[in-house]
C-alpha cells in the first residue's frame, strides 16, 4: 500500500530531478549559441542598463543604511566592551566585502532584475512570441537568453564594488558623527587590517550568484504556463527560488573559497 507521505515526496523529487535536467540542457544551448552565433551587442547592452543601472538606486540605499547600522552597531558593542568604539572600521569592511555586500545585492537583483527577465520572457511565452522567433529563423537562446546571461554577469559584480564602496561610506558617516571616530582612524583600520583576499572573497562570489540568478529567472520564463496569471506565479517562484538559492550558495561558495585560501 502506497503512502500519501512517500508518494508527495516522490512526486517532488522527480518534478526537481527534471527542473534540474531542463535548465542544465538551457544552459548548455546557452554556452553553444555563445560562440557559435553573432554577438547581440545592442540586446546585451539594453539588458546590463535594465538589469544594472535600473537597479542602482536600490541597490545604493540598501549598501549605505546596511554599512550605517553595522557601524553603530559594533561601536556601541565595543563601546559596552572596552569603553570605546574600537576597530569599527574594520568590521564594517569585512562584513561589506565578505558577505553582506555581495549577498544583499544579488538578493536585490534577484526581486528587481530576476522579475523583470521572468516577467518579460513569461510574457513572450504566453503570447507565443517565442514560437514566432522560430517562425523567423531566429533562435530564442541566442537573441534572448544569451544576452541576459552576459548582462547579469557583468552588472552583478560592478554592482557589488558599488554596494561594498558604499557600505563602507555609510558606516563611516555613523563612525564620525554618531560615535566620535576620526575618518582617519575609521580609514586607517581599514587599511591596516585588509588585504586583497578580503574583497576577492566577496566579489568573486558574485559570479555565481549572478550564473544561479540568470539560470532561474529564464528558466521560469521559459516554462511560463497559463496566461497573466502564469506570469505572476512564475515571476514569484524566480524571485523566491534565486533569493533562497543565493543563501544557500554563499555558505557552499564561502566554504570552497576558505578552503583555497581565499
Amino acid at each position: 500500500m502506497k503512502h500519501p507521505l512517500t508518494e508527495y515526496i516522490g512526486r517532488e523529487f522527480m518534478s526537481l530531478t527534471e527542473m534540474l535536467g531542463a535548465a542544465t540542457l538551457m544552459f548548455k544551448s546557452v554556452i553553444f549559441w555563445l560562440f557559435r552565433s553573432r554577438f547581440e551587442w545592442r540586446e546585451t547592452i539594453k539588458q546590463s542598463v535594465t538589469l544594472g543601472v535600473d537597479s542602482l538606486t536600490v541597490t545604493a540605499l540598501t549598501s549605505f543604511f546596511t554599512g550605517m547600522v553595522l557601524s553603530l552597531q559594533t561601536g556601541q558593542s565595543s563601546k559596552n566592551l572596552f569603553n570605546e568604539p574600537l576597530y569599527v572600521g574594520t568590521m564594517v569592511a569585512f562584513s561589506m566585502l565578505k558577505e553582506l555586500g555581495p549577498v544583499l545585492t544579488s538578493v536585490v537583483v534577484a526581486g528587481r532584475a530576476g522579475a523583470v527577465v521572468t516577467a518579460e520572457i513569461g510574457t513572450m511565452k504566453v503570447t507565443e512570441q517565442i514560437d514566432a522567433l522560430y517562425t523567423l529563423g531566429t533562435n530564442p537562446t541566442r537573441y534572448l537568453l544569451v544576452p541576459r546571461y552576459i548582462a547579469f554577469m557583468i552588472t552583478l559584480p560592478l554592482l557589488t564594488v558599488f554596494a561594498d564602496f558604499l557600505g563602507i561610506m555609510g558606516g563611516c558617516l555613523v563612525a564620525v558623527v554618531k560615535l566620535g571616530v576620526p575618518a582617519s582612524v575609521y580609514m586607517g583600520d581599514i587599511y591596516t587590517y585588509l588585504e586583497i583576499t578580503d574583497f576577492m572573497h566577496g566579489f568573486l562570489k558574485t559570479f555565481f550568484f549572478a550564473f544561479m540568478i540568470a539560470t532561474v529567472s529564464c528558466y521560469k520564463g521559459l516554462n511560463t504556463k497559463g496566461g497573466a496569471e502564469g506570469v505572476g506565479k512564475a515571476t514569484t517562484e524566480a524571485v523566491v527560488a534565486s533569493m533562497v538559492l543565493v543563501m544557500v550558495l554563499d555558505y557552499f561558495i564561502s566554504a570552497m573559497l576558505v578552503a583555497v585560501g581565499i
